[in-house]
Formats: structure tokens, C-alpha cells, sequence
């Protein structure tokens, strides 16, 4: 069993450690730290979850603006799973808009069109969600079962949602690796949230991988 508190407080602590000069790459690894904070502050139940999501939401961003940005497109992923999983409606909103703003719909990568399909649904706008998830179960390159996931939102396909999420769960469960060593289907907790947001049903068996509750 994971020591959930004890694994956000590790991280909350390395968060606060220096980490010398705030170029591109460091403030963009403050935002994996908050990240992982945020995430096992969830797995623990703490109410302390949403401030460390968001505070990851603001460094991905932050660091898009310091560097190349183009390519870089896990960072608006991030930043909207965070705004997402924070269920905070107005960071949703700017992150979403932000997203879309640099050009995701057409971005060459799976990921930014991955983004963009994420910000379109985060936004209700379902048809658009629906054409750019097409896409990515076209590609070879990008997990089908999240693919799939993102089709059965779009179009209210209840059915087709638990399925596919699942999948998603077990292939977590599977990784030998995840984001700063924090185990959470976070993914799949972002895809539930937006079937929730559409008012379908996402539930899901109990694993090591989701919060208790």
C-alpha cells in the first residue's frame, strides 16, 4: 500500500528545494514536482490537491513561454489535465482557450492534436472534439484505447466510455514508470471527468492506480 500523504509531503518538500536557475527545462520540472504533489494530495483525499494541480498548470505554461515552445505539446497536455483534475471552471476555461491558441488542432503530432481534442471537449465543443480525436485513431503512434475514449465523449457514446477508460486503468497498471515515481491513472481520471462534465457515467473498478473514493 502507497503512503499517499507521505508521498505528497516528499514531494511538496522537493518542490520548495532550489533548483538553481529558472530557465525553460527547470520551471517546466517545477511543474512535473507540483504535479506529482497534486496527484498523490489526491490519491490521500487532501483538500490540498487542487492548489498543487493548478500551481503545476501555471509552471507548464510558464515554461512554454521561456523556450522554443513548438513540439513541447505534453506541457499544454499537462496543463489541462491539472486544470481539469483541479475542477477548477476557470483555469479550464483560460487553459482550454490558451491550448487552442497555439495552433493544437493543426499541429503535426498526435500529442498537440491530443491537446487541442482535450480543449475542445473541456469547452463543449464536441463536434470539433469528435474530428480531431478521428485523427488520432488513425495514428499508429498514440494510445488507441485513449483514442477511443475521446470519440465516445464527443459523441455521447455512454456505452463506449467505461470500456475504453478501463483499458486505459490497465495500462497503468502495467507501467513500471510514471511522472516523478506517483502511480495514478491520471489519464484516465481526466478522461472520467469530462465524460462527467457531458453527464454520462464513468465508473470505474476499484485499482492501486485510482483514489479510493
Amino acid at each position: 500500500m502507497t503512503d499517499w500523504e507521505g508521498l505528497a509531503r516528499e514531494k511538496q518538500v522537493r518542490y520548495e528545494v532550489s533548483h538553481g536557475e529558472l530557465d525553460e527545462r527547470a520551471v517546466a520540472r517545477l511543474g512535473n514536482v507540483a504535479y506529482a504533489a497534486g496527484l498523490a494530495s489526491l490519491m490521500a483525499g487532501s483538500p490540498a490537491a487542487p492548489s498543487w494541480l493548478l500551481l503545476a498548470a501555471n509552471h507548464w505554461r510558464t515554461s512554454w513561454g521561456l523556450g522554443p515552445g513548438a513540439g513541447s505539446w505534453g506541457r499544454p497536455v499537462g496543463a489541462l489535465k491539472a486544470a481539469l483534475l483541479a475542477r477548477d471552471e476557470a483555469a479550464v476555461d483560460e487553459v482550454a482557450g490558451w491550448t487552442l491558441g497555439l495552433d493544437t488542432i493543426n499541429a503535426a503530432s498526435p500529442i498537440g492534436r491530443y491537446a487541442a481534442t482535450l480543449a475542445f471537449l473541456a469547452r463543449r465543443r464536441d463536434d470539433e472534439a469528435a474530428a480531431v480525436a478521428a485523427t488520432l485513431r488513425r495514428h499508429d503512434d498514440f494510445p488507441r484505447d485513449v483514442g477511443e475514449a475521446l470519440n465516445a465523449i464527443a459523441t455521447g457514446d455512454e456505452a463506449a466510455v467505461a470500456p475504453a477508460v478501463e483499458s486505459v486503468v490497465r495500462s497503468f497498471e502495467a507501467r513500471d514508470q510514471h511522472l516523478e515515481g506517483v502511480a495514478v491513472a491520471d489519464t484516465a481520471l481526466v478522461l472520467c471527468e469530462l465524460a462527467r462534465r457531458h453527464g454520462l457515467v464513468c465508473d470505474l473498478r476499484a485499482s492501486p492506480v485510482l483514489p479510493a473514493v
